[in-house]
Parts: C-alpha cells; structure tokens; sequence
C-alpha cells in the first residue's frame, strides 16, 4: 500500500490541473478507480461503489484543481502577463519555474522574472511585488514567437514546476499541489479498497473541479449523487512552522488524520465529526482535530445541498500550500487511508439515521 500511495501521489501532483484545465487528474482518476466513470458538464467525474444497500449513499470527494494562473497577455517583447486561480502570495512567486499548458496539450517552461538585487532601491527591496506587476520569460524573442512557435495563447493555464521528492526522511514528500492532489490520492485508494470489501451503503467515489475558485464544482456534484452523508478529503495547511505557539498548532505533520471541526465555509455535523473522532481513538488511529479561523473546502457548498447532508473534513496536513512546493508525512496520509475505510463500513442505515436525531 505504502509504495503504491507514493507512485499514485507522484503522478497526482506532478499532472497540470490548474482550475478550468483538470483533465490530467481526470484521467488518472477514471484510469485508476474501480468502477465505471459518470462526468458532469462541470467537469466532477464520480464512480458508483454499491454496497449491500441502495441507501445510505456515502460521498467521498476530493478536488482535482490546484492553485495555479491564467495567462492575461503577452507583451511584444514575449513575455506573459498573468492572473491568480486561486489564493496566491506575491512573495512566493519570483524566479520560480512554471509550466505553461497551451491549447494544443504542449507544456511550455517558463521562469517568473526577477531583479537581481543590485538593481534594486532600497524601496523596491522593503515591498512584495504584486501579481500584476509581474512576468513569466518562457524564452521567446517576442510576441510572435510566443503565440506562432511556442503555441502560448490568452487563457492558457500556468502551474508551478516541481518534481515530486522523497526527502532525507523518506517518509517526508515534497512537491508542488498536495492541496489536493492528496485528496484525490485518498479518493482513488480509498475506491480502490472498497471495492474489494463489503460495505452497508453505496460509495459514490468523487473528484471536483474549481474548488480553488470558490467551490464551484461541489455546487453541482450534489446532483450527481445525492447523498446523505459526505467526506470531504483534503490537504489542509499544517501549522507546524516558525511563529505559530505550540497551543496553536493543530495540523502537525506526523501527528495523523487532520478532523476539521469548523472553517469560515462550514460547520462540521456534530454528530459526525463526533462519530469520526470515536471511531479514531478506538482503532488507535493517529488524529488531530482542528478548529479553523480561515479557510474553506467543499464541504462549504456540499453541507447545503437539499436539506443538508452531514459533512466532516478529513486532511492529510501539508505544509507551504499555495506555493511552489509543499511537504506532507506519508503516515499522515496512511491514517487517514485507514479512517475513511473504517467510516465506510460503520455508516449504515443506522448509523447515518442518527447523525440527525432531530429528524427522527
């Protein structure tokens, strides 16, 4: 399981799925789940695991886009003017690789420009650069060699290149796009397990599109399957860095599973969230649980669909999201494997029923 998690998370992060363009993550996904594939006119794609029962329908979904840019122009000199998909931080950005996908398929490498210090005021050194004021040298001579040669267009995608990595602790994966191409890791596995397994329910399997851009995809994947319970795989910031207290550090990598509790997007059902930490500690399942000031994933616009599906967050903390290259634990990843596993075989009929004793 351990070698295989790590093949599945490199072909996962090192694909282009900048928002609008998933359809690298999208075939990975229909190649490696165990079931037949439906696709909505948004994009989501989901497959259908049936269990002993038509009802509960249990989804586990996990965004396929990353954070990544759009380009906005082309200067005469070729150089690319672009806009944010997605929450960006100017101080990330400069010098750093990008890989431009044009509408023909070919990727285009490119470098975010940058002064080298000597040319810079003692102003220019205090201040972050905005987005807007930036450019990506993909090494054309100019506008023409850009757009005829290079193939680059407005609107094309832009996604941070970076190479999946084993780190010196080998169980420590660095690489560009764990938020959420292990969420999608997660998804495929966790098909890939219950298929082979009874179950008290029917799966519904899932990978949503534009959740950088506002939740867009899990605002329709809710007609898709309908479900009466949802959980939601994702890799949330780990707080484990320079300045954060002790107190304050809920996403720890090494420290397991991350359960969301609250974000600015949703409240977890409380009912659920406490099922899900049960189940944790009697399996012995490495866990922390969060309580967020920020943030949001699509459990945001999942938890409203209808009359309301109970809805818990499980993440694989990652830390520097939203950048070039972020890290996870591989033991993270294994404990939520084995939590969302152990939620598919105790969310029955009953089970489900209760975590909305008020409709009883």
């Amino acid at each position: 399981m351990k070698e295989q998690a790590l093949a599945l998370l490199k072909r996962l992060t090192e694909a282009h799925g900048a928002p609008s363009r998933e359809e690298q993550v999208r075939a990975i996904f229909r190649a490696e789940v165990p079931a037949a594939c439906e696709a909505d006119r948004m994009g989501n794609i989901t497959c259908a695991l049936r269990g002993r029962s038509e009802r509960p329908r249990i989804l586990i979904a996990g965004h396929m886009d990353e954070v990544g840019f759009m380009v906005h122009s082309i200067t005469n000199e070729g150089l690319l003017r672009f806009v944010p998909l997605g929450g960006w931080w100017g101080h990330v950005l400069l010098a750093q690789r990008m890989r431009v996908l044009t509408q023909d398929e070919r990727e285009i490498i490119g470098v975010v420009t940058s002064k080298p210090p000597h040319f810079l005021t003692a102003a220019e050194r205090e201040k972050v650069l905005p987005i807007e004021s930036m450019y990506i040298d993909i090494g054309a001579r100019d506008k023409k060699e850009a757009t005829e040669t290079f193939g680059v267009r407005l609107g094309d995608t832009i996604v941070p290149d970076s190479a999946f990595t084993q780190m010196a602790n080998p169980d420590l994966l660095l690489c560009k796009a764990f938020d959420n191409r292990v969420g999608m890791a997660l998804t495929i596995q966790s098909a890939q397990m219950i298929a082979k397994e009874e179950h008290p329910n029917t799966v519904y399997c899932t990978a949503t599109v534009q959740e950088e851009l506002g939740l867009r995809g899990a605002k329709t994947v809710g007609e898709m399957v309908d479900p009466d319970v949802a959980l939601i795989l994702e890799g949330p910031p780990a707080d484990d860095l320079p300045g954060v207290s002790a107190d304050e550090r809920q996403g720890v990598l090494g420290g397991g599973v991350q359960i969301r509790l609250l974000d600015t997007t949703a409240v977890s059902n409380h009912h659920l969230s406490r099922f899900v930490i049960r189940i944790a500690e009697e399996a012995q399942i490495p866990h922390q649980v969060t309580v967020r000031r920020s943030g949001g994933t699509d459990a945001g616009a999942l938890h409203l669909y209808k009359r309301g599906v109970p809805t818990v967050v499980l993440g694989v903390p990652a830390r520097y999201i939203h950048t070039s290259n972020s890290i996870i634990h591989l033991q993270d990843y294994l404990s939520a494997l084995q939590l969302v596993r152990m939620l598919v075989q105790r969310l029955g009929e009953e089970s489900v029923a209760s975590l909305a004793p008020w409709t009883m």
